[in-house]
């Protein structure tokens, strides 16, 4: 059933993504009845597409507020222990959202390390022992809200990210997306094929950098290279479990328009007062 569904999303795809490509860029529009018929079988998926402004909508339910992090988004089976969020919705559907935004995959970052190495001083001092080279392709700006008592919290999930390292939050950037890849699903004979590899591993955004790209996409900062700098803001963000509006924009969104504010989801009033850790 999920095998059908997701081939229907990805022939809609393609011809949403003829219309993005002749539709004028400069000036409001109507959606096509391509990207209407995309938007509303992803909204069975629990996908809020809005093909027109550039953004698309899951939902996320907080997850590690007060431990060290590597992930930004998993799946239920992903890397619960070490995400910040987790979502319902499968990395294959997810996956083709962001491609009925335009996205295109990038390179992941890559890294070897430098030849001589830096001393041991010059480590200390924050030279990196490595040549870096950060992720690069289609951006995406990630915010993460919620309403409560009747008050709207809307982040740049930057915002809501510790760097140890630096003592304040995360850089604010694009987000690569990496669109993961197909890897072989350890079968032999007649049943040997491929299967994506965000769905089996459930790891959707990444924090720290990883060689293997199973992400659909991944944080781009020098920064990322560090695997042990990275928390939650236990302050800004609600209790474990709470649910929130996790959003992929093409665009930096400057305000929390009447469209953006429909994506929030409410709160009961305990859920947004962090308890005792």
């Amino acid at each position: 059933m999920l095998c059908g569904t997701l081939a229907m999303l990805r022939t809609l795809t393609l011809a949403a993504l003829t219309a993005l490509s002749i539709a004028p860029q400069d000036a409001p529009r109507e959606p096509t009845s391509e990207e209407k018929s995309l938007v509303a079988r992803l909204a069975e998926q629990n996908v809020v597409l809005d093909p027109v402004r550039g953004f698309c909508s899951i939902p996320a339910d907080v997850l590690v507020r007060d431990d060290l992090l590597e992930y930004l988004l998993v799946g239920p089976a992903g890397a619960a222990h070490e995400s910040g969020f987790m979502t319902p919705v499968s990395a294959s559907v997810l996956n083709v959202a962001l491609l009925a935004l335009g996205a295109t995959p990038g390179t992941n970052a890559s890294w070897k390390a430098k030849d001589p190495l830096p001393t041991e001083d010059q480590v200390r001092a924050g030279v990196m022992p490595y040549e870096l080279t950060l992720p690069a392709g289609s951006g995406f700006h990630l915010y993460v809200g919620w309403r409560q008592d009747g008050e709207t919290y809307f982040y740049r999930v930057e915002d809501l990210i510790r760097n140890l390292a630096s003592g304040t939050a995360m850089k604010r950037h694009e987000w690569i997306y990496l669109g993961s890849r197909m890897i072989p699903n350890g079968r032999t004979g007649a049943a040997a094929g491929e299967v994506f590899a965000a769905d089996t591993y459930q790891n959707l955004i990444n924090l720290a950098f990883f060689s293997e790209g199973y992400t659909l996409a991944t944080g781009a900062l020098p920064e990322c290279m560090d695997q042990t700098i990275w928390m939650l803001n236990p302050f800004l963000v609600p209790e474990r479990g709470a649910r929130v509006g996790f959003i992929f924009s093409r665009t930096k969104i400057g305000s929390v328009t009447p469209e953006v504010e429909r994506l929030l989801p409410d709160l009961p009033a305990s859920a947004a007062e962090p308890k005792d850790r």
